[in-house]
């Protein structure tokens, strides 16, 4: 994969097949826990609802295709100094080390637009390695475990 065919991206409403394609995929949507897209006209409310109404929700494209999204969700009030990191990928493209330089291309970008932000964070399910990798391979450093399970 040539690292100059990656990019980043607002979401556009062209994209709503491609979007169908990796957010119509159970193996990337269980990942965080919401529902599946099984139609272009989900695909089209989750772009005008979800991507174009966040602050930062971008796509992660080649060749201007959107294969993914990476998302930084600053947080409000006394918090502010903070934000967390979500991003996934059509699972074709796993283990190919585009997640990683998608999240490394968005670092500088990110506390650029956000200059009160001094923590940018992000939560793996315990299950996903692979994530585990991307976030260490960007210079993340696992703080620890949060184990909500006994608490349901």
């Amino acid at each position: 994969m040539n690292p100059a065919s990656i990019t980043i991206r607002p979401f556009q409403l062209t994209d709503a097949d491609d979007v169908l394609l990796w957010a119509g995929d159970d193996r990337i949507i269980r990942l965080f826990r919401c529902y599946t897209l099984t139609s272009k006209e989900e695909a089209l409310t989750f772009i005008t609802e979800v991507c174009m109404s966040h602050p930062w929700f971008k796509s992660i494209c080649i060749d201007d295709r959107s294969i993914g999204f990476i998302s930084v969700s600053p947080a409000t009030g006394d918090d502010r100094c903070r934000a967390d990191l979500g991003y996934a990928i059509a699972v074709q493209y796993w283990g190919q080390g585009i997640t990683t330089r998608a999240v490394k291309m968005v670092l500088c970008q990110v506390f650029k637009e956000f200059p009160e932000l001094v923590r940018l964070q992000a939560y793996t399910v315990l299950e996903n390695k692979g994530s585990q990798r991307v976030l260490a391979k960007a210079g993340f450093v696992r703080e620890g475990v949060l184990n909500l399970g006994k608490y349901k």
